[in-house]
Order: structure tokens, then sequence, then C-alpha cells
């Protein structure tokens, strides 16, 4: 502690880990607000959930609002690197020393109330204190578990964004695609605008379900009133998408981030854009700098290429995608195949690792048989034990090559020898795991 009473960074660190170890959903969390405060009360934008997809279109979504000269909060869940990374303003995380203070802020606060929070409201109200302090009033804000109970709710904010529905935390939010599609679109309430992405018929008449209910919802979908086409020729082989929402046709704009599926995300952006607009939180505004926006957007750990990469005396590529489920991993797959398909040598070598709740057996199953993968583990204690998984994949079909190694960078650098001089190297299954990835790579949080 210093002796302004700011807690230093690496003690808030400390301090988080703390908090993460504390179970909770979040009801305290209005208490906690009031003790602030209430800084959410001068924030307006939009709150996105969904099962994959979330930070993708928060990341589109600051983009393009930076790019029209405004001012926008983000809070990312989770973080690859530093905590730091959950608060960022215009899409860049905040210092060390930022971070203290927010931290330190929302700490007393939560101290001051008496009463039990968990992590989750910890990311939260240091993320609304920032703002405040920083005089960000627009936000994008990603719920980072379901939707009707996540603490970022409280924050009021009346566009809605649902970027998919997919079998994740089904422990939590329930065992079918309809159950977790009511639980995330529970977010909504009177009056919101709501946009969804594309949903199985099952998730959709969920869905529909829930908005039925509430008094004089906007609702906008994807594939009816918005839609999206893609076509070559943008810069670097990038994709040029015509977007189309109830207010206009966006043309030639660029989807800097690879993978077919962050069409539909870059499309549920615009529209949220479009939302935010009717809504009067933003001003209307010209394409040329929605274009131009959007243009800048980038997203770390998202199948986020290291052309260059270098573990030892290894050198090659690397490839990065949290994953996290197996319709994540499906829906990354055949960038994933492209990928190998360019290296025309021997196969990419995927090195994994997932936590213990997350549905390992079926996720390594979805990998292509002749792929060698070297199991590891994160240094989170929520981790999986490699062996554990690598036992697994024997029983998905190992190849020869198949192997445990006991941290990231040990990893690496055996699937660096696996894929041989220029070769491949996929890292898949968490975020935690990219993180620590790119940290062994030597990339800074971004």
């Amino acid at each position: 502690m210093t002796r302004s009473g700011v807690m230093d960074y690496r003690e808030c660190v400390h301090v988080v880990e703390d908090y993460h170890r504390v179970r909770g959903n979040g009801r305290h969390f209005p208490e906690l607000l009031a003790a602030l405060g209430h800084p959410e009360r001068a924030l307006r934008g939009m709150q996105v959930v969904g099962t994959n997809g979330k930070g993708s279109t928060c990341a589109f979504v600051v983009a393009a609002l930076t790019g029209m000269g405004l001012r926008v909060g983000s809070m990312p869940s989770p973080h690859l690197q530093e905590p730091r990374e959950r608060i960022r303003v215009g899409g860049v995380p905040v210092s060390e020393e930022e971070y203290a203070a927010a931290c330190t802020e929302a700490v007393d606060a939560m101290r001051a109330t008496g009463l039990a929070y968990n992590a989750s409201s910890l990311h939260a109200a240091a993320a609304a204190a920032h703002f405040r302090r920083a005089g960000v009033e627009l936000v994008a804000a990603e719920a980072n578990i379901g939707g009707q109970r996540t603490v970022v709710r409280k924050f009021g904010l009346d566009v809605k964004v649902l970027t998919g529905v997919g079998l994740d935390h089904t422990e939590r939010l329930g065992g079918s695609e309809a159950e977790i599609a009511r639980a995330k679109v529970g977010a909504a309430v009177d009056g919101d605008h709501v946009l969804l992405g594309r949903l199985s018929a099952e998730a959709a008449a969920a869905a529909e379900e829930v908005l039925a209910g509430l008094a004089g919802p906007t609702v906008w979908r994807l594939g009816r009133e918005i839609l999206v086409e893609a076509r070559d020729g943008g810069p670097g082989g990038t994709k040029l998408l015509d977007v189309r929402t109830p207010l206009g046709v966006r043309r030639d704009l660029v989807c800097t981030l690879p993978g077919a599926h962050q069409h539909d995300n870059l499309a549920l952006a615009v529209a949220g854009v479009d939302a935010l607009v009717q809504r009067g939180h933003v001003p209307a505004y010209p394409d040329e700098r929605l274009r131009a926006g959007l243009a800048t957007t980038r997203w770390p750990g998202r199948l986020e290429l290291v052309a260059s990469a270098r573990v030892g005396r290894w050198s090659g590529r690397v490839l990065l995608d949290g994953a996290t489920n197996v319709q994540g991993l499906a829906t990354v797959a055949p960038e994933i195949a492209r990928h190998a398909r360019a290296a025309d040598r021997v196969p990419p070598v995927v090195v994994f690792g997932v936590m213990r709740e997350k549905p390992a057996a079926r996720m390594l199953a979805a990998l292509p048989v002749d792929w060698p993968v070297v199991m590891t583990r994160s240094g989170s204690g929520d981790a999986a034990d490699p062996a554990a998984l690598f036992a697994l994949r024997v029983a998905a079909g190992a190849t020869r090559s198949d192997c445990v190694e006991p941290d990231v960078t040990a990893a690496l650098g055996r699937a660096g020898k696996l894929a041989g001089e220029g070769g491949l190297v996929v890292v898949l299954g968490s975020h935690k795991l990219v993180g620590e990835a790119r940290t062994a790579l030597g990339l800074a949080p971004s």
C-alpha cells in the first residue's frame, strides 16, 4: 500500500486472485454501486452476451465508435495476460497505476459495505470507477457468464446484444440451448433494444419467448433486420462486408479479424452502433468514419497469428485462439486448416489445455486425428491435469507424437520440435493458456 492509500499494481493482482476464489452471484452488486456513489448512472451503451463472440463484437464496436471521435470504455472478460486488460478506453488497456487506483476504490467500497463479493463484482466496480474518473460515458460491456444474473446488467445499458448460444457453462446456465438462451436473453428488460445473432431454432424460440414477455422491446435479428454480405477485395486479403440494418446499408467495411464467423460479429457491432444512434446515445455518423474505425479493429488471442515466433532455438508460426468450448473450436477449425494447408509440410502441432469444468473429451475428439497434440496446463488452479487430458486423447485416437508437458513454455518448445523449423504450432483451449503463450512469445498485453 502506498502512502496515498492506493494499492500498488502487484498488490491489486493478488487481491483480485483472492476474490477469484470466492463463489457468488453478485446479488449485492447494487449495494456496491451505491457505496461507490453510483458511477453507473453516467454510463450509456450496450451489454453484449453470448457463448462465443462477445469480445470480438465489443472490439468492433469500440473501434467503430473510437473512429467516430467518441471516447468509449470496454471491460472484456477474461483477461489474457494481466488484469488491467479488463478495463480499456478506446480499446487500450489502462496503465498499472490507473488499474491500481480503480481497484483500490472498488475494494475500499466492498469492504465498507461489509457484504460478500466475488471477482466479477470487483472487476465491474473497478471499471465503472475508472470510467467515471476518466470521463468515459459510453461503454461496451461484456457479460462474463450468462446474462440475467451478470453484474453488468445493473449498469442499466439499454442496448443488449446476444451473439449466439452454445452448450457451455451448462452447470450454471442449463443443459440445453433453450435454457442457455433464456438465461442470456434474460439480461433484457422492458423497453430495451435487443439484437439477436444467429441462433438454432431451439435457441431462437426460447429467446423470442423471453422477449414476448417484455414491454416494448425493439428487436433486430441477424438474417432478418440485420443482413451481411462478404466479398473479396479488402487490403491484405481481408474481406469487404456490406451490412444492412433498419437505418441503412453500410458498404465496403473491412473485416480485419480472420474467420468467416467474424462477419456476423462485425454485422452485430454495426447494428449495435445503429441502435445507439436510434436511442440518441451517439450522433449519426458518416459511413467513412465507420469504415475507418472498423479497419483498425484488433483483438489479441483470437486466431492471432504470430508469423515469426521464436521459442528457444525453434522459429516458426504460432496461431493463438482461446476456443474455450466445443462450439468455439468447431468455429475456428476451418481457419486453422487454412493455415495448415498453407504450411504444406507436416500437420500443425496443437498445444492444448483447458479448465477442469470444460468438456475436454469432446474438444479433443473434434481435433483431426493426424494432428499431434501436446497436452499441458496453464498456471490457473482450475486447469485440468494434462495427464488426464492425455488419457482422453488416447481414447479419441492419439498420434505417436502426442505427449504431456508440465507448463506452457515447455509445451511450446516440444511443439516447435514436432512441427519443425518454419512449421505451425496452434495454441487452443483456454484464454489463460493463450495469455501465458503470448507472454512466453514475448508479446506485451494489448
